[in-house]
């Protein structure tokens, strides 16, 4: 078996795991077991049209050349890419808070941002803009990055799993815009401390926050990275690496 795929929180948390054809999707719903041996890791392939897994033994992972998808619209900032835009629809443009106090402003299409925003495992978020069109908001998004970031690395969300937003920064931000709607997400983590950092496919799911898997096993928390998982292969049964405890599990 291999892992090919993850689904973060925004539309149903799981992990795609492959037998060789066919592509299962294990749900990873709080409290629920995983037991997954990780063994050698290559390029995950790629998921057809019909679900079905188009496996590829090259050593790259998660992918390799020929597998690895680049979403030119993410490298917008208001000059089309593309030969023909083609994003003529309703974009949001919006402000994720990531706790304690990291800011990102980002753009999504209108009746995706709930979604993205979960996705992207923001803590709270605003949406400022609303426009005709991706290119209106790539301008948008860049003109305000120039003083938020457009983006957050895994480390920082790591680092927000068992923190709060600091209101006031928060407040101070959102002052710069006309707020249409906010959102404030409980992903149900409930951690009093910051979980370690490891890859691992085995422990209790304690919850999903984005795409970072937060797992309890031998008293210690860990976050993982599901991107970090893509491209291995897995046999059943729990880990047997030797794995960083957290202080609290030493009681």
């Amino acid at each position: 078996m291999q892992l090919v795929g993850y689904e973060p929180s925004g539309r149903g948390s799981m992990l795609l795991v492959s037998d060789g054809d066919a592509v299962e999707g294990r749900p990873l719903e709080a409290g629920a077991d995983l037991a997954y041996a990780l063994g050698e890791r290559h390029c995950a392939g790629t998921i057809d049209e019909d679900g079905d897994h188009v496996a590829c033994d090259r050593p790259s992972a998660p992918y390799c050349e020929f597998h690895t998808s680049t979403w030119v619209c993410a490298r917008c900032t208001g000059t089309c890419l593309k030969d023909e835009m083609d994003c003529y629809e309703e974009h949001a443009v919006y402000i994720a808070a990531f706790a304690p106090d990291t800011f990102k402003v980002g753009v999504t299409k209108s009746r995706r941002l709930e979604t993205r925003l979960r996705e992207q495992g923001a803590d709270r978020a605003a949406h400022v803009h609303t426009v005709s069109n991706g290119r209106i908001a790539r301008e948008l998004e860049a003109e305000i990055a120039e003083w938020l970031v457009d983006r957050v690395r895994t480390p920082t969300k790591v680092a927000s799993l068992a923190a709060t937003v600091d209101e006031s920064a928060w407040d101070d931000v959102l002052a710069e815009f006309d707020v249409i709607d906010r959102f404030d997400f409980d992903y149900g983590l409930g951690l009093e401390a910051q979980p370690v950092p490891e890859t691992i496919a085995s422990g209790t799911v304690v919850g999903v926050k984005g795409r970072l898997l937060v797992l309890e096993t031998g008293g210690t928390t860990y976050a993982v990275d599901m991107r970090d998982l893509v491209g291995y292969d897995v046999t059943v049964g729990e880990t047997n690496r030797n794995l960083q405890s957290s202080l609290g599990s030493f009681g």
